[in-house]
């Protein structure tokens, strides 16, 4: 899979043999931004343009963009619970962010693990 990036919007590009475009569409977002192009410098245009229209139709009627997460979190929990985690992750030979990348992921995923958490 191919990705492009701009103005922290990233989009996965596929190639449609039938009818020999180019297509991509924005990730890791609610809203829907597709474009395509014939080339890679039109298909970059496209997804150019296309997060500029977002944007700018996000600001004209006063909507807040949807924008993927950093993947950053900062979290304030009693220091028990901060202890007991850090007990957990070595139990597991775990990173505490690889330990809770995991937890907040079943979480997030009804307990089913989801997509692998980095770090």
């Amino acid at each position: 899979m191919n990705l492009l990036s701009y103005k922290g919007y990233t989009a996965r590009v596929e190639f449609d043999g039938r009818d020999n475009l180019l297509i991509g569409h924005v990730n890791d977002i609610s809203d829907i931004i597709g474009f395509h192009g014939e080339s890679v410098s039109e298909l970059r245009a496209a997804f150019e343009e296309a997060v500029d229209d977002y944007l700018e139709a996000c600001a004209k009627l006063q909507l807040e963009p949807d924008k993927p997460a950093s993947g950053k979190l900062m979290l304030h929990v009693d220091p028990a619970v901060h202890a007991a985690a850090i007990k957990a992750a070595k139990r597991e030979r775990l990173s505490l962010n690889q330990w809770a990348g995991r937890v907040l992921a079943e979480a997030a995923h009804g307990g089913h693990p989801g997509p692998r958490p980095e770090g």
